[in-house]
């Protein structure tokens, strides 16, 4: 069993196209996807959340995570807004407070949210509530988050080499190739 920063600098080089960005930025990535990866095989619930401009990269996901040709079980990931549309209508943190107590009762083995877009969106208001939310964020400086630059000619590929590497920790992790706990 490895660790997970020499298992993901090992993925990011074994990865055939330009992925060495990700190189440098392994150790602020790493603490991230193990506190998702623990948090998924605990069976937590996760509920992806976006901005307007990644919508298409949620519906990738849900898409992606589940394909039957990863040969693991299936995972509990939906998209927020599916689950509850009116999310965007939320203004007040009683409003928040609703939807909490919703979530919490509709999956009882807990959740966390998977947020990538604009740190300054209003769904980071949902998202920042908890320190357990796996946040990807674009142009905001947030602890314990991904941060990412909207400017970038290449942040579509960049969304996608991530997810790539997210899934394939996943993987990992589930088929005990990589030890979470060092």
């Amino acid at each position: 069993m490895q660790q997970l920063l020499k298992w993901t600098l090992e993925t990011i080089r074994d990865e055939e196209s330009c992925f060495s960005w990700m190189e440098e930025h392994r150790y602020e990535w790493s603490p991230l996807v193990r506190n998702a990866c623990k948090q998924t095989v605990e069976g937590k619930t996760v509920l992806i959340l976006t901005d307007e401009n990644r919508k298409w990269f949620a519906k990738y996901i849900t898409n992606a995570i589940n394909s039957l040709a990863n040969d693991r079980p299936l995972l509990p990931f939906f998209e927020l807004t599916a689950c509850f549309p009116q999310i965007s209508s939320i203004q007040s943190t009683q409003e928040l407070e609703l939807l909490e107590d919703m979530l919490e009762l509709s999956y009882p083995n807990g959740y966390y949210i998977w947020y990538i877009g604009r740190g300054d969106h209003p769904y980071t208001k949902l998202s920042y509530r908890s320190d357990d939310s796996f946040l990807w964020l674009l142009d905001g400086e947030v602890q314990n988050s991904f941060n990412l630059r909207s400017s970038d000619p290449k942040l579509d590929i960049k969304l996608l080499q991530l997810y790539k590497l997210f899934d394939a920790t996943l993987s990992a992790v589930l088929f005990g190739d990589i030890d979470l706990e060092t």
